[in-house]
């Protein structure tokens, strides 16, 4: 019997997670990439000839990864080395942040400050208590149990299954146990849930910046995302080598099960015959015939006839306004001075509402934004000696709009390079960067604008409305960020392995 053909378009983790599924389903898969290497958003930058994670730098939900390779007989850790880390992340706050607190809040609130995330909760408890007080700590302790009741509820039932509807959720769930639906919270906002558990406001900047991990605004995703905190709270893992790796391990995989890559292979086209997706036409023109297609790309290409004519009918039209946030990132090397930097960093402004407004209303980014600072060469507690030269992505959320306009990194920079040095960090560039903006992630990834995480989770029911593993057209099956069941390198790899499943057994 003759194995079924499925070709791959897009090496990102989605792709390639499928392709490793479908390979060991028995089908004769071909992978064909634009770049010349795996990894889609999880990228890296060649700076000064010294390679930076240019994408995604936290690794969580390891489970997802675990139970793939274990599936094909193999063990996680030998294709990749992971190192647990003891501190999530460092928060700052700009000094005089918070000025306008209101009546009643901790002194902390006026103060900026500093206050380090841990692994353990109870650290956690001990540092906010210190930092905000008691009363803040005890909602520290209630909102990790409220996040993880809210994580166990969603995990097998929506996350790590084919797009449900809501009435079909709630019979996966179970009707004994709508109390447990209930506590989601999908009508309240992140924001206002988080008002109940911290009653300083640079808590609710802290833990409002998980909706950010999937592309929202805590003021307008629902409380539902309070999940997030509990995916981070359950592990987070450094990757030695960068986060370029763990892409590198699952092509590895997947040769291993027979899978074959094409790099430097752009798709012009997705062919589709008698009503069934037939194939793809590469930018060269060559014609690959396949049984099936996996589109491992932001479904919008296909709406918009970047894929073809015949496919334009596969995913509802994308609404733009609906886009996830996109960023200005610099990828440098540099000295850095001051500030006690770990592997993760957060440098906090004092209005972190007009931040979202900014990018969501008004389509710009605030005067003084959040600041992401990864600093690649340290570890979870390590110091750099004095004076050393380590690689950094310095990051800052902005509109989806690259598709309509052009940013300039530059523009920028002050408000962004400012910020770090009130908060007590000077970075001193060793050589020239790399920036890119929205528009230059749009041309990375097309009709995204930019966005990345395909749709933000904005109202209880965004989660619902993006496509599902099969499209409209026979043979024709969706994987990536884009899709349910939606953002982050393990969501991402998850949808991989649910269009692998729904290829494999179609009814």
């Amino acid at each position: 019997m003759r194995a079924e053909t499925v070709v791959v378009v897009g090496a990102g983790v989605g792709g390639l997670a499928a392709a490793i599924d479908l390979a060991r389903g028995g089908a004769d898969v071909l992978v064909v990439e634009k770049a010349t290497a795996p990894g889609g958003k999880m990228r890296h930058i060649e700076v000064d000839g010294m390679a930076i994670d240019a994408g995604p730098t936290v690794f969580t939900m390891r489970w997802v990864f675990d139970s793939l390779f274990a599936d094909a007989g193999r063990r996680l850790q030998d294709f990749v080395t992971l190192r647990p880390a003891e501190i999530l992340a460092r928060h700052a706050w700009r000094p005089g942040a918070h000025q306008g607190a209101h009546q009643g809040a901790h002194p902390g609130a006026r103060q900026g400050g500093r206050l380090d995330l841990f692994a353990d909760i109870e650290r956690s408890a001990d540092a906010i208590a210190t930092f905000a007080g008691p009363r803040d700590a005890q909602g520290y302790r209630d909102f990790c149990a409220r996040a993880a009741d809210v994580y166990r509820t969603l995990r097998e039932p929506f996350m790590a299954s084919q797009l449900p509807s809501p009435v079909e959720l709630v019979r996966r769930v179970g009707l004994s146990r709508l109390d447990a639906m209930w506590r989601t919270a999908p009508l309240r906002t992140f924001w206002s849930a988080l008002g109940q558990h911290f009653h300083d406001p640079r808590l609710r900047q802290l833990f409002g910046r998980y909706a950010t991990y999937v592309g929202s605004s805590p003021f307008l995703a629902p409380a539902t995302l309070m999940l997030v905190a509990h995916v981070e709270q359950d592990g987070v893992w450094l990757v030695e080598g960068g986060m370029r790796r763990v892409a590198d391990a699952l092509c590895a995989l997947g040769t291993s099960l027979g899978a074959r890559y094409r790099f430097g292979a752009e798709v012009r086209e997705i062919l589709v015959e008698k009503g069934r997706a037939a194939g793809v036409v590469l930018a060269t023109g060559e014609r690959i015939a396949a049984d099936s297609v996996v589109f491992n790309g932001d479904a919008a290409a296909l709406s918009r006839g970047l894929l073809g004519g015949a496919v334009t009918g596969a995913v509802p039209v994308a609404d733009a306004r609906r886009r996830s946030l996109s960023a200005v990132t610099w990828c440098m090397r540099a000295r850095a001075h001051g500030f006690p930097l770990l592997h993760h960093n957060v440098f906090f402004a004092e209005d972190y509402a007009a931040e979202f407004s900014a990018v969501f209303r008004d389509r710009g980014i605030t005067q003084w934004p959040t600041v992401y600072v990864c600093a690649q060469d340290r570890g979870a507690a390590e110091r750099q000696a004095a004076g050393a030269v380590e690689r950094f992505l310095v990051l800052i959320n902005a509109p989806a709009d690259g598709d309509t306009r052009e940013f300039n990194a530059v523009d920028y920079a002050p408000r962004v390079f400012g910020l770090l040095r009130d908060c007590g960090l000077d970075l001193e560039p060793a050589g020239e960067g790399v920036a890119t903006t929205p528009d230059g992630f749009e041309k990375l990834f097309p009709a995204s604008g930019g966005a990345l995480y395909g749709r933000a989770n904005h109202g209880a029911m965004a989660s619902f409305r993006r496509p599902g593993a099969k499209s409209r057209i026979p043979g024709l099956y969706l994987a990536g960020g884009s899709v349910h069941p939606g953002a982050g390198i393990p969501m991402a790899a998850m949808s991989g392995r649910l269009a692998a499943a729904r290829l494999l057994r179609p009814t």
